[in-house]
């Protein structure tokens, strides 16, 4: 039985999932048995496992519910990973010997499959006296460079490069210097970055008083918390980073507030964690709970969807036994807290399946109610494990009860959890579910909006060929299947069309009954004003969300994934490299502009005329094509195949200067000839000269054997640094939930 809702989830299934033997031999030979074999290991720890892997079985049968990628490759594998998929490293020493010890940490945690998230704030800032060498301190951001190198160099989990997140508090002495770190394209690639932002900052921020930056007690220098407040945002409306995380706010909700202090998160946003804090992930999937889609009478199943949770929740405590820990530290404070995050997915599909359109009235009421259900679940289910197994070890009841979270939660729930304990300290979250979402038949991810109905992604085959094939949404694809050609109803919204606030009332919604916190992209139109844009960050502040993402596209951060039917060029940003270059052709414009050129090869009877045509991007000139024309058939065939590989060449886009000196360097065994006082050593070295001078007068070069006039990232193609997939090369990287993921191939750095 195929149990796949799309070409593309079984070719992720295939690629990332799928058990298979050093060798490439398969072991999952179905989907079945990737169900089974996640089943079996995380029932391996109850006291009657059989009973208990037929019941997790029929929890993963149907993509119903989805453990996180780190699970559903790794359960059962019999391999050195381990099933977490976030990790907070311990607290940084101020100290040389400690700071590297530190960086050993991390890449042993990468090593075996974990991103990482480091609060750097405890580096003493840059300039500070060094007690005993008579040396002045380089700061936290020259450390975060060789993080950021360490992590390019780790490859994590045998596929794919680590990802973390840096934090930094928003009094630390540097804290302006971090902020503008990511203006550099170069700098802190492996790096999210996210400022630490407290109570008593914003309350300054809306006084427009001044701002203490400190280390130690030691004030360094005194700022307007305004002004700091718009260099953070104006950073963000430039480059999409920092982000900003509520760092008291997320303390005071805390649980364990009595046992840990909180000042860093995973690398994407979801998981606030203390020193060496663990946590797994998995997610419901509403897509699939949907009862009588698209009528008058749909609805979520919400006994299903009760069921589904305590399901999952046993599940994931399970996983925390079953699974490999990098380090010693991070097995005890997993172990002593059992911490872990249950989210949702395919929330945005549901919504569209009972006919409220996301972020209207309804949707809201909807997102709460639902996620209430799963909240108030998966509290209860934890109670019932806390009676059959014990609570988690630092459990203390009245201190427990006093937080933040607890404080809204429902009467019967919190008399539960005082009288038989709880077994996890926190229970939900709702992560970036990129790659498992597509694993599950495209449906949306997390709480984020349909990013597009449909698009095209290219398929490489056994040959080598490439074959495009049109990936639709989940509810999109099940609406087409059930009205054919039918139009979209006026709700079917997208991520292109949502004002920002719809996605801060969303995300607002789902933040009271979520105990960790939730990783979601606010995206914003190109040309928001800036003024508007800071209203995002406020209005995430007003109404109780822990932190806020934002993604304008803009010259600098690119565009995410187009969702037009054109075909449109994608460009890479090789990391070691000052020069974009276009992954396919430009389509040929009806009309361009050009030049031709008569050029007079001495022992030639015939003259050659050089035609070079230019495109206009972005209100600059560039070479598109040439034709070259000559009666001498002597000429013709290398002509013709000139002609076609310069212009092929000039259609990729980049630095095609080379093409220039490559052609100037061919010298003709049989001798050049003199040209206007000028030894030309070959044909194609004169029309290598031609094709200068041309490049020349049209402003594309500085001079004669000279480079590019402009810098081409920011002039020539002036659509910013995007970047190739890491896993297939393909330029098809859409932004989802502050995580890049490729639409290609499902790759995500985020699982």
């Amino acid at each position: 039985m195929n149990h796949f809702a799309a070409p593309i989830a079984e070719q992720i299934w295939d690629m990332k999932y799928r058990l298979k033997s050093a060798d490439g031999t398969v072991i999952d030979e179905t989907l079945e048995h990737t169900w089974r074999r996640i089943a079996k290991d995380l029932a391996c720890v109850e006291k009657e496992p059989s009973k208990w892997e037929q019941k997790f079985y029929n929890a993963l049968k149907g993509f119903k519910f989805l453990p996180a990628g780190r699970i559903t490759a790794g359960a059962g594998a019999k391999r050195k990973v381990t099933l977490f998929n976030c990790f907070v490293m311990g607290t940084i020493p101020d100290d040389m010997g400690g700071i590297f010890e530190m960086l050993k940490e991390a890449a042993l945690t990468m090593q075996q499959g974990g991103g990482i998230g480091y609060d750097f704030s405890t580096i003493r800032p840059k300039g500070a006296p060094v007690h005993g060498v008579a040396a002045d301190a380089s700061g936290p951001l020259s450390f975060m460079d060789v993080w950021d190198s360490m992590c390019r160099t780790i490859l994590s989990a045998g596929s794919r490069r680590g990802a973390m997140m840096a934090t930094l508090s928003c009094d630390h002495p540097d804290i302006e210097d971090f902020v503008e770190a990511k203006s550099d394209a170069e700098r802190l690639r492996m790096f999210n970055v996210s400022v630490l932002i407290t109570d008593a900052f914003m309350t300054a921020v809306k006084a427009d008083s001044d701002w203490d930056l400190k280390f130690e007690g030691i004030v360094y220098k005194k700022v307007s918390a305004l002004k700091l407040w718009n260099q953070i945002m104006k950073s963000t409306y430039d480059f999409a980073e920092p982000g900003v995380i509520f760092i008291d706010r997320i303390n005071q909700a805390n649980n364990l507030n009595y046992c840990e202090t909180i000042a860093a998160t995973n690398p994407c946003g979801e998981q606030p964690l203390p020193p060496y804090g663990a946590c797994l992930l998995g997610s419901i999937n509403l897509a699939r709970l949907v009862e009588n889609p698209f009528e008058d009478n749909a609805k979520l199943d919400e006994k299903l969807l009760t069921d589904l949770v305590s399901t999952a929740v046993r599940m994931m405590d399970n996983a925390v036994d079953a699974s490999n820990f990098p380090l010693e530290a991070q097995q005890q404070e997993a172990h002593s807290k059992r911490r872990i995050g249950l989210g949702v997915t395919g929330l945005a599909d549901a919504l569209l399946m009972v006919g409220a359109k996301y972020g209207s009235p309804i949707a809201i009421e909807l997102t709460e109610k639902w996620l209430h259900r799963i909240a108030r679940e998966a509290y209860l289910t934890s109670v019932n494990l806390s009676k059959e197994k014990g609570p988690f070890p630092l459990f203390d009841a009245d201190s427990f009860l006093a937080s933040g979270t607890m404080m809204k939660m429902d009467k019967d729930v919190c008399d539960a959890i005082s009288k038989n304990g709880i077994r996890n300290a926190l229970l939900t979250s709702i992560a970036p579910t990129g790659t498992i979402s597509l694993f599950a038949g495209n449906v949306s991810s997390g709480i984020e909006p349909v990013f597009a109905y449909a698009y095209n992604r290219k398929v490489l085959q056994k040959d080598g060929s490439r074959i495009e094939e049109e990936v639709i949404d989940y509810a999109v694809q099940m609406w087409r299947d059930k009205f054919g050609d039918k139009e979209l109803p006026e709700y079917f919204v997208n991520a292109q069309t949502l004002p920002p606030i719809a996605h801060v009332k969303m995300q607002a919604a789902a933040q009271k009954w979520v105990d960790s916190a939730i990783s979601k992209t606010i995206n914003c139109p190109e040309d928001i004003s800036f003024e508007e844009f800071k209203k995002v960050y406020l209005q995430a502040f007003e109404t109780g969300c822990k932190g806020c993402t934002t993604y304008r596209p803009n010259a600098v951060t690119g565009s995410v994934l187009s969702v037009s039917e054109t075909s449109k060029a994608n460009l890479e940003a090789d990391n070691g490299a000052d020069v974009i270059y276009m992954s396919e052709p430009l389509d040929r414009p009806q009309s361009l502009e050009g030049r031709t050129y008569k050029l007079k090869w001495p022992d030639s009877e015939h003259a050659i005329y050089l035609t070079v045509n230019d495109v206009l991007l972005n209100g600059n000139r560039r070479p598109f094509e040439v034709f070259v024309n000559s009666k001498n058939m002597e000429h013709f065939a290398w002509t013709v195949a000139l002609t076609r590989m310069i212009s092929a060449v000039f259609r990729r886009g980049g630095d095609v200067s080379f093409v220039v000196e490559e052609l100037k360097a061919v010298f003709d065994p049989r001798g050049g000839a003199w040209i206007n006082g000028k030894y030309i050593p070959s044909i194609l070295a004169a029309i290598g000269g031609v094709i200068e001078k041309h490049l020349i007068d049209t402003g594309f070069l500085a001079g004669e054997g000279l480079g590019l006039k402009e810098d081409p990232r920011a002039k020539v193609i002036g659509l910013g640094d995007v970047k190739p997939c890491p896993n297939c090369n393909q330029y098809e990287l859409r932004m989802i939930e502050g995580c890049m993921t490729c639409v290609s191939c499902g790759h995500s750095k985020c699982g």
